[in-house]
């Protein structure tokens, strides 16, 4: 759905404590996601403002501040609405924010896909060249803007700098609610097929989200607001679980060997036959980390220029 014909008056809030809720289009359907309003005493500030935000700009408080889990396009949409505050990124992900080019490294695409992908960036999510000074912030930093405490939990794999958010306005776990990113949730699973991706740093943040005590998470596309912790935790494992899913499915299709174009075209990210934009990139970056893993681990040895599923491995 376009930007065009969304009625801002059809876009949900929904207000748990001192935070708004921004839902986008279809609870964030990409290219649109759910942004997050935090009003403290002293201070306000949007989290990850996007086509949502864009669409509600006839309406949107005045907010001291910018933070972004994450710089990809989608994320930074609505960040050209608030030029004269701050705008706040992990150090890792903080370049996204200061050049177009140095955005489009984060993805890491060449040739016409490269330029095709720059224009949409620039024209559908609104890059803003002339933008605001970029504040970077690093694992555990927290920032308290008046009874309202956010606090960075640096969570790599989708982006190096990807962090989810700790928004806690009271001292138990109903009045803590986790702003997830790109953690989706979703049956889909982990992405990691961009440049900047990391197969084994997106589990290791799987992993450390396990241990955050919260009473509310929301996820920036799909999945939208969870409000519970064991309902979390179950769709976390489901989430996880996806890698090994496709890394057991890999094996089994190279148990005979596999070129790495044969491989791509196979799909174990996307669907059989699923075709599009950036999609056989995508296969060629994740499949890749996983082989690179199990050529490492001897499960898996690469000889005339094939993959093969190694003997007693």
């Amino acid at each position: 759905m376009s930007l065009e014909i969304i009625d801002p008056a059809d876009l949900i809030d929904r207000h748990i404590g001192p935070l708004t809720i921004l839902f986008g289009y279809e609870n964030g359907k990409y290219p649109h996601g759910n942004s997050l309003l935090i009003r403290g005493s002293n201070q306000a500030v949007i989290v990850d403002p996007c086509l949502g935000v864009v669409a509600r700009k006839e309406r949107l408080p005045l907010v001291d501040a910018v933070f972004h889990s994450h710089t990809h396009e989608d994320h930074i949409a609505g960040t050209h609405l608030f030029r004269d505050v701050p705008w706040y990124a992990h150090e890792l992900d903080a370049q996204g924010l200061e050049t177009i080019e140095d955005l489009m490294e984060i993805y890491g695409l060449e040739g016409a896909t490269h330029d095709a992908f720059k224009e949409e960036i620039e024209t559908r999510f609104f890059y803003p060249h002339d933008g605001s000074e970029v504040t970077v912030f690093r694992d555990g930093d927290e920032f308290d803007f008046g009874g309202v405490k956010l606090r960075v939990l640096h969570t790599p794999g989708h982006t190096r700098g990807h962090c989810c958010f700790v928004v806690s306005w009271g001292d138990s776990p109903e009045d803590t609610l986790v702003f997830l990113g790109d953690i989706e949730l979703t049956g889909f699973g982990p992405y990691y097929g961009d440049a900047w991706s990391d197969l084994e740093d997106f589990e290791r943040s799987i992993e450390r989200l396990r241990d955050v005590d919260a009473g509310w998470w929301l996820t920036f596309h799909h999945k939208g607001l969870i409000e519970s912790r064991d309902q979390f935790l179950t769709m976390l494992d489901k989430f996880g679980a996806m890698i090994m899913t496709r890394e057991s499915n890999l094996l089994a299709y190279i148990a005979e060997p596999r070129t790495m174009n044969e491989i791509i075209a196979h799909r174990f990210v996307y669907r059989p036959g699923q075709t599009g934009f950036m999609v056989d990139e995508v296969e060629r970056r994740s499949m890749g980390m996983h082989l690179d893993r199990l050529v490492r681990a001897g499960a898996v040895r690469f000889e005339n220029n094939t993959y093969v599923v190694q003997e007693n491995a």
